[in-house]
């Protein structure tokens, strides 16, 4: 057993959003690892998606449930008696969020807010661990990475309305849980991974084109993300999660989750290019004309040096390998569906074997870590 599973082992956990394909990954880890988990979340938001084809229902505690219910969230936190959440529940689509704004705020400022307040009200909540994005930053285009410290901001709905939560989130750290549950808010680079069915992502626009035998549409190719697979950001926000439990507000805060430096950002032509070439055939092109597409940002980067530094996390894919593993697990469940949770299984302990092997202490074994 290693140290994370330790921490997790018989734990009560609440999740946010777990039918979304972050909060399926998540949920699958967490019962790999013997916690009792309970979901909140809307039913999931495509079809084919992560959560039924893990069917990750059979073995969580599963609420369908918006978390701008805040009544309803409330008595779900009460009910289930976590000592941690984690809020991944979110509008989580940049183009989405122009066509339906007020609803992005209210879920992604509003939703968080409510639970805060669900852990306020429950003392047997210790931590809260609440999702943003690399993209709650105020992005001047400067080319330097973002750092925890540097201001929120936004200039389309969903960024702003995740600088919002940010800032929502510190506000409640300060006023209200001096005394509490320790707070967090965690900010990941560009993930990606098997399960991914959403629009308007790079991975999956790029799986239902090769599916269909067309090119896939590339809009921004020369736009630069701080590319990681799923298992890199949900790694830390579980290490993050335990030491806010065994230490509390020590480690309460924001916190960046990224890859390194040294495996530097690539643009999106780099991503698809390479996808094409796991998968063995395709082709790609960019839209006739770019007139009328809504802004996105042209680069973006974290640096997660206080993570590496204060929780001993580091990647343990580079992107490259995030891009091949990525490839394979579509390419092997188009194969066979039915094989989509021994493929994240499969996923899970080639990256807890690949972190130990890179000395990462929180897959170590317990009883080696005991001896040093």
């Amino acid at each position: 057993m290693s140290p994370l599973e330790d921490s997790y082992r018989d734990r009560r956990v609440f999740v946010t959003g777990h039918t979304g394909f972050k909060g399926g990954w998540l949920g699958e880890w967490l019962t790999t690892m013997g916690a009792e988990v309970t979901g909140y979340a809307l039913d999931p938001p495509t079809q084919p998606n992560l959560f039924d084809a893990l069917d990750l229902q059979s073995r969580v505690r599963h609420v369908v449930a918006d978390v701008r219910d805040r009544e309803r969230l409330v008595a779900e936190v009460q009910a289930a008696q976590p000592s941690v959440i984690f809020h991944l529940a979110a509008k989580a689509l940049v183009r989405r969020a122009y066509e339906e704004p007020a609803e992005t705020f209210e879920t992604n400022v509003m939703g968080t807010v409510n639970v805060l307040e669900a852990a306020r009200a429950c003392p047997a909540v210790r931590a809260v661990v609440i999702v943003t994005s690399d993209k709650s930053y105020e992005n001047l285009e400067t080319g330097r990475a973002f750092r925890e410290t540097d201001p929120m901001g936004g200039r389309d709905p969903y960024a702003a309305s995740k600088g919002a939560a940010e800032l929502v989130t510190a506000a409640y750290r300060d006023s209200f849980f001096a005394n509490g549950a320790a707070v967090a808010s965690v900010r990941a680079g560009n993930v990606i991974g098997g399960g991914d069915w959403a629009p308007d992502r790079i991975i999956p626009d790029s799986v239902r084109a090769l599916t269909a035998g067309e090119p896939i549409v590339v809009r921004n190719p020369d736009a630069i993300r701080p590319w990681q697979h799923v298992l890199e950001p949900l790694s830390g926000y579980l290490q993050l999660g335990a030491r806010l439990l065994e230490h509390g507000r020590r480690y309460a805060g924001a916190w960046n989750f990224g890859p390194t430096e040294e495996r530097a950002d690539e643009p999106v032509r780099w991503v698809v290019e390479r996808f094409v070439s796991e998968w063995g055939a395709g082709s790609w092109m960019t839209p006739p004309s770019a007139e009328g597409q809504p802004h996105e940002a042209l680069r973006l980067s974290l640096d997660s040096t206080k993570a590496r530094e204060q929780l001993d996390w580091a990647p343990v894919w580079d992107p490259s390998t995030a891009v091949s593993r990525t490839a394979s697990w579509y390419r092997e469940y188009y194969r066979a569906p039915a094989t989509a949770r021994t493929l994240v299984e499969h996923e899970l302990s080639a990256y807890h074997d690949d972190a130990r092997a890179a000395g990462l202490a929180w897959a170590r074994d317990v009883e080696e870590r005991s001896t040093r």
